[in-house]
């Protein structure tokens, strides 16, 4: 081993700068073990030629050491060969690197990069490493993009508006459909993850900034803000969520119900303004039957789809204008009926309390509710009848005195 030492050290000062680790250019460490191996293997030769024998086991093992990078790539080239994990012209991902699988040799793996270099792996580290393949199982690839967008605007808006960027992108698939989801609630901004799939990986680049692109034109049509980031102050304005513009909306679109028809426009004003003012998602509950409720709801936009339980039987479709929930207002019975918001819908909740000012005011209002709510609720009675029990309608006289006494009139 002392012999070995005095060579391995004499072939390091000859080959390499003094006091550099690396090896020379024009010694590279397979040059400077085959040179140990062969200064060894004649040394012992003619120091020890009666243990002549021991010493080739001993170069043998020494050369398994020196050569073990070699081996390693060797048999892992074959491992590759044989597994086949990726083949030529596949894009794969190996640890951080990326690319295109040009050539497979014994000792390393030639790989093209998208900026048209080539990468040369060892295969000894490809056996190491993960190896992520971008054109197995499917060709296809999903990428994706995240994005953030302001608080203010409402998620299924957002959602509508990034799928439209997606579908304007040339090189997006346009099966398997795109989705986009609610990744996080961020510092500044709700952040959402667009998936879409491209047909080749080698353009995902392109395909991405195509999609970027479109997200800042759609966003900006449709007036929804990417916040700044949360690290930059900067001073906004900020706009109250229910402005005097509702409000006047609100009082309008009361007018325009029979409910409310009568009432004078300062009357239907404040209760406007005393009213709730809500936004409900497509797909959400608005109210559910048999739960407890003392309020109505005014569609200010959007629509709602009316059905009974536990059938799922549709009662109706309520558009923009309609209003629903009068009985729990009016009596404080349970509601009678599942309603579902259909688009994303904003909604108007008018309380007892508040309708309760408006009776005492106007006496006459109980009169002219009871013959509107009366003919609606036979028509709910009837399509009632077909999935349960049918319930008897009650009598007018018997509904104003359930009113009187609820509203306390």
């Amino acid at each position: 081993m002392l012999v070995l030492a005095l060579v391995n050290a004499t072939v390091a000062l000859v080959a390499n700068k003094w006091r550099d680790d690396q090896p020379s250019d024009r010694f590279p460490g397979i040059v400077q073990d085959a040179a140990v191996i062969v200064l060894f293997m004649a040394v012992g030769t003619m120091l020890l030629r009666e243990q002549l024998l021991t010493t080739s086991a001993v170069g043998a093992v020494v050369l398994g050491f020196a050569l073990q990078d070699t081996l390693g790539n060797l048999f892992a080239g074959l491992a590759i060969q044989i597994e086949k994990p990726f083949r030529v012209g596949h894009w794969i991902q190996i640890g951080e690197r990326e690319g295109q699988v040009h050539e497979i040799t014994w000792r390393a793996t030639k790989l093209r990069t998208k900026a048209g270099q080539f990468l040369i792996v060892p295969n000894s580290v490809i056996a190491k490493d993960p190896i992520l393949n971008f054109s197995e199982p499917t060709v296809p690839t999903r990428v994706e993009v995240e994005v953030g967008a302001s608080y203010g605007s409402p998620p299924n808006a957002v959602k509508r508006a990034l799928l439209e960027a997606i579908a304007n992108a040339p090189l997006v698939m346009r099966s398997p459909e795109p989705q986009v989801v609610i990744k996080a609630f961020g510092g500044s901004a709700i952040e959402y993850l667009a998936q879409f799939w491209i047909e080749d990986y080698a353009a995902d680049r392109t395909a991405l900034d195509q999609v970027r692109t479109n997200i800042w034109y759609t966003f900006r049509r449709h007036n929804i803000e990417i916040p700044w980031p949360i690290q930059i102050q900067y001073e906004r304005d900020e706009e109250p969520v229910r402005t005097e513009a509702h409000v006047v909306a609100a009082a309008e679109r009361l007018g325009s119900i029979d409910l409310f028809a009568t009432q004078t426009v300062d009357t239907r004003h404040r209760l406007a303004t005393s009213a709730k003012h809500h936004l409900f998602a497509a797909g959400e509950a608005m109210v559910r039957q048999d739960v407890e409720g003392d309020s109505m709801f005014v569609l200010l936009s959007g629509r709602a789809r009316v059905t009974l339980e536990p059938s799922g039987q549709e009662v109706a479709i309520i558009p923009a204008g309609g209003f629903f929930g009068e009985m729990s207002m009016l009596t404080g019975d349970r509601r009678t009926a599942t309603v579902r918001a259909l688009d994303d819908t904003q909604a108007l909740e008018i309380s007892a309390a508040d309708f309760r000012e408006l009776a005492v005011a106007d006496p006459t209002l109980l009169d002219h509710i009871s013959s509107i709510v009366t003919t609606r609720r036979a028509g709910l009675d009837e399509a009632r009848a077909s999935a349960v029990a049918a319930a008897v309608p009650e009598a007018k006289q018997t509904f104003m005195a359930r009113m009187r006494k609820f509203l306390h009139v």
